[in-house]
């Protein structure tokens, strides 16, 4: 088993590769008539060759969001970076509705700078523009926050392209143990880091509120065990490691406290660990399995799964009043909720003639809706926007990450490199 401190990271993916953990992006179902944007290379003022593509990320940002249909490069007529420059009858004539121009600039403190600004074709006006300004190492994240804002100025949706993602990648290995890797990577699986390695499993990883720490369950001592870790110092805390199940852990929304699945006292039943003081307390007592814990946005709530009805179905948790109501009645079988950050939408796992599908609950109006055609779907993770549900499902003997928006209009798929990838989880969105 190894954990690594995130300064060496960027070394230790050189010395070893990171070829097994990357992603790749799959498009497989958009919306009918995308819209039409020109994304124009953006012109690098620096010496040498520029540090990276940044109109490339973005044209492939705004493609993923399954919405737009970005312009080849090939069919540009001219290649302006300032609004001065643009001739608005060259885009009229390859019918871009918008054009995104932009200049990246070196800063000091070896930083970087990127202008950009976003042009309305038809009307031959600017409709936004910005700045954005960081370590010339995370100039694929300043990218992302360029399609950030186009998107959100577009559609009126708070774009999710400068997140992060947390995944599992397993190695088979025929003639020994599987190797299990903690991965952490961009939105779109680029800059893909392994925060642990072990031959025994590792589930159940989730983000802090602040997106600054990590929680998951290793098994590297023998039994599941649930630790906390620092994604800055690399800083690795073990919460957990009673008789049992040490399962689920998830951050309240103030992250002063710790939900997580326990069976040190019988059957599997949901706890919460105030983190400053590592004290417990019992939630949920009940013979049957409670698990699978998630906090409701305002934090005066928790959903689980339980079968304490006979079949696994999703429950609330008051925790003024410690009064459980079962959520969930349609279908044998909804488990693994995850709730959007509107507070309303759901993503589960639901069952429907003998197949596991990720599907969507609106808490308000108490309909269910199927997103996925898949066989065996599971983990769903929502973005911090509300607007796409990723989730694990399987692809011959492989295991792959899926993405659905949450009206299924959109989807895409993200298989690894090599070998499978499985226990997703969404960062939150970090400054």
């Amino acid at each position: 088993m190894r954990f690594f401190n995130t300064t060496l990271l960027a070394l230790w993916l050189v010395a070893c590769g990171s070829a097994q953990a990357q992603l790749q992006i799959e498009i497989t179902q958009g919306i009918d008539n995308p819209t039409p944007i020109a994304v124009v290379p953006f012109a690098w003022t620096g010496t040498g060759a520029a540090p990276e593509d940044v109109a490339r990320i973005v044209d492939a940002d705004l493609v993923r969001s399954g919405q737009f249909a970005p312009v080849e490069r090939r069919d540009m007529l001219s290649f302006p970076s300032r609004g001065s420059d643009i001739y608005f009858r060259d885009w009229r004539a390859i019918n871009s509705d918008y054009v995104l121009v932009g200049r990246v600039e070196p800063a000091p403190s070896s930083r970087v700078r990127i202008n950009w600004q976003l042009f309305d074709s038809s009307r031959e006006q600017e409709i936004e523009a910005g700045t954005v300004e960081g370590s010339v190492l995370e100039i694929r994240m300043l990218a992302h926050r360029v399609a950030d804002a186009v998107y959100e100025t577009l559609t009126g949706i708070p774009g999710a392209f400068a997140t992060r993602l947390l995944y599992v990648s397993v190695t088979r290995n025929p003639t020994g143990k599987d190797f299990y890797r903690l991965t952490l990577a961009d939105a779109d699986g680029a800059r893909p880091i392994v925060l642990l390695e072990s031959r025994e499993p590792i589930m159940a990883p989730s983000w802090s509120p602040a997106g600054d720490e990590v929680a998951y369950v290793s098994f590297e001592t023998s039994r599941p065990a649930i630790y906390r870790q620092n994604l800055r110092t690399g800083a690795r805390e073990q919460l957990t490691n009673f008789t049992g199940l040490n399962n689920s852990p998830v951050w309240s929304p103030d992250g002063k406290q710790m939900a997580m699945v326990l069976s040190k006292d019988g059957s599997p039943d949901i706890y919460l660990m105030d983190l400053s003081t590592k004290r417990l307390r019992r939630l949920t007592r009940h013979y049957a399995i409670d698990t699978e814990p998630t906090w409701m946005p305002d934090g005066k709530s928790l959903l689980f799964t339980s079968d304490r009805g006979g079949r696994p179905q999703i429950y609330r948790y008051d925790l003024a009043s410690g009064a459980i109501s079962r959520v969930t009645f349609e279908g044998p079988f909804n488990a693994r909720a995850r709730v959007a950050q509107d507070g309303r939408n759901v993503a589960l796992v639901h069952q429907r003639d003998g197949r596991f599908h990720i599907a969507v609950f609106d808490l308000v109006t108490e309909r269910l809706t199927v997103l996925t055609s898949t066989d065996l779907d599971e983990s769903p993770t929502i973005a911090p926007n509300g607007s796409i549900v990723l989730y694990a499902t399987k692809r011959g003997d492989d295991s792959i990450l899926g993405a659905v928006s949450v009206d299924g209009g959109i989807s895409f798929s993200l298989p690894a490199r090599s070998g499978s990838v499985q226990e997703p989880a969404w960062s939150p969105y970090i400054q």
